[in-house]
């Protein structure tokens, strides 16, 4: 068994369903081969390159399954607005950030956490900006700021639904904003963004994401060059899809690209935050409206219609309990043309699905539809002060992201972050699921990670049982982490809510006790190929010098 291409792991703790105890494993041609314990691995593999851990733990490596990454380039590289804390911090970092002949594009600002929620005027941004083109995004990335000199770049921009003379710009006219200022950025900063947003991932223990272009995101333009950046070896796997309904020009690009879907960020509402998620029932801080729906149930099944019969996932950005249901009725229509086993077979998939009944969720499952979610919301926006509270009110709130309905139902879950909305931390989302800020939404450590590793590859069709673990015959995707010590736990339950005593932590992986450590990546390996080293023993391709130097 011992080959001059294989490495042999010793000295750690494996995450692997076969072995609890195991402490080795080996790689050969960039696929599992051997999981066991130490001395057995040394006999069985005497020609292997040896890597001592250390004691480290070595477990799959994570999928982020919905990601925009341009636009978190763009915010890990240049100014960030999360840290602002009312509307004269905003304008000062414009006024430090601006420079003449470069459109400023910055993300983040969140009038909810402001000790006042007055947002500067476009005067006000104008003089800060000193004429240079200027997009603000709002946390949600639903809404934006922008500067006069954006609004020029945007012709028509201002007979436009969502277009405000002083205000954010919202649904149409967000989109037009939005698209003109990507449309600005240069080659040069379109590759350094996209470059810092890699090199972030595989520095978080991540080998794929789920890509969520669109010509409301960043254009066609943008999606062909990280796709052709990702085709450079050590770098993480960009599964792409694209936000546009299913016509000839779509399915032609689909199958010039290879797209995995249709789907993404293709809009069915927008999102609460901004007031544009498509509600049953008006806003509880705005009852003048109930959101934006943009697309009805006929549309969306005349999608899914066409997606199933081409091969492509479709998808679909959903959040509100309406934009919920015309989709749950699209599937239904769809079912009427193509029947419930094509439908299930396509493996289609939507993203965010924040509010939605047990029934609805059934539904889904019977159609094998995948919840492509992002736990972190619930983190930053739950709870009876956060974000939903206010949008929505106390008893609308408490039932949002309702993980544990969702997997009783037995639908998939696939985890991500939504970047630049939420950081890349799939450690912390991995928290989040566990420790829902609603009592019994929550649901289990093991189910939450499984979610964002083996979910994620299965949402983007790799069904094979075994890619996403590490086992005898996946391929070699892991990562190495600085972690606290491994617990063993009381039987497991579905939906478990953790206390501070160590035996109700899920065996096999770190502590993720509220206020704990999360572990540190020290490594990350996509196929066998390191793609993040932050030890450089190995001086293979890792993040520092595929990444950052371009080579």
């Amino acid at each position: 068994m011992s080959s001059s291409n294989t490495t042999l792991l010793v000295g750690g703790r494996i995450h692997t369903p076969i072995s609890p105890d195991a402490t080795a494993m080996a790689v050969t041609d960039g696929t599992v081969v051997w999981v066991g314990q130490d001395a057995p691995g040394r006999a069985l593999h005497p020609g292997a390159e040896v890597v001592d851990l250390g004691g480290a733990f070595v477990a799959p490596a994570f999928v982020d399954a919905h990601v925009h990454a341009t636009n978190t380039g763009l915010h890990l590289t240049g100014l960030d607005l999360t840290t602002v804390a009312d509307a004269g911090g905003l304008l000062a970092a414009v006024r430090d950030a601006a420079k003449p002949g470069e459109v400023l594009l910055a993300h983040g600002w969140d009038e909810t956490s402001w000790a006042t929620t007055r947002l500067p005027s476009r005067a006000e941004l104008d003089e800060a900006a000193g004429g240079v083109a200027v997009y603000l995004s709002r946390v949600d990335v639903h809404s934006a700021l922008v500067s006069s000199a954006l609004l020029d770049l945007a012709p028509g921009i201002t007979e436009t639904e969502g277009y405000s003379p002083d205000g954010p710009l919202t649904r149409a006219a967000h989109h037009a904003a939005r698209t003109a200022a990507y449309g600005a950025i240069t080659p040069d900063q379109r590759e350094r963004a996209q470059r810092a947003f890699l090199g972030a991932a595989a520095a978080n223990g991540i080998v794929s994401v789920h890509e969520c272009a669109g010509p409301d995101i960043c254009g066609e333009n943008d999606l062909r060059a990280l796709l052709r950046l990702a085709g450079e070896p050590g770098l993480v796997e960009v599964v792409p899809y694209w936000g546009a309904l299913a016509d000839d020009a779509a399915l032609r690009l689909a199958a010039e690209l290879g797209l995995r879907g249709l789907g993404g960020d293709l809009f069915v509402d927008g999102a609460l935050g901004s007031h544009t998620a498509a509600l049953t029932a008006p806003y509880a801080d705005r009852p003048c409206t109930s959101g934006a729906r943009y697309h009805d149930a006929r549309a969306i099944s005349d999608h899914l219609v066409a997606c199933t019969e081409a091969g492509l996932q479709a998808g679909f950005h959903v959040i509100g309990d309406a934009a919920v249901a015309e989709v749950v009725e699209a599937f239904a229509l769809a079912e009427d043309v193509v029947g419930q086993r094509a439908l299930a077979r396509a493996g289609h998939r939507l993203e965010h699905v924040e509010m939605i009944t047990r029934d609805q969720a059934a539904a889904l499952a019977r159609w094998n539809v995948t919840a492509s979610m992002q736990p972190a919301f619930d983190a930053l926006w739950g709870g009876a002060d956060g974000m939903y509270a206010t949008r929505l009110g106390a008893a609308r709130a408490a039932t949002l992201n309702p993980f544990a309905a969702l997997a009783a139902e037995g639908v998939s879950l696939a985890f991500g972050s939504d970047a630049p909305v939420t950081p890349l931390d799939p450690w912390g989302g991995v928290r989040a699921a566990v420790h829902h800020r609603t009592p019994g939404s929550g649901i289990s450590a093991r189910a939450a990670f499984n979610a964002h590793t083996r979910g994620g590859h299965r949402a983007a069709g790799v069904n094979d049982g075994v890619t996403g673990s590490l086992v005898p015959g996946a391929p070699a995707h892991y990562a190495v982490w600085e972690a606290d010590d491994l617990v063993v736990a009381t039987p497991d339950t579905r939906v478990q809510r953790w206390s501070t005593d160590p035996r109700s932590r899920v065996p096999g992986l770190p502590p993720l006790d509220p206020g704990s450590p999360l572990p540190r990546c020290v490594r990350t390996v996509r196929a066998g190929t390191v793609i993040h080293d932050s030890t450089g023993a190995d001086g293979g391709p890792g993040a520092r010098s595929a990444v950052a130097s371009g080579t």
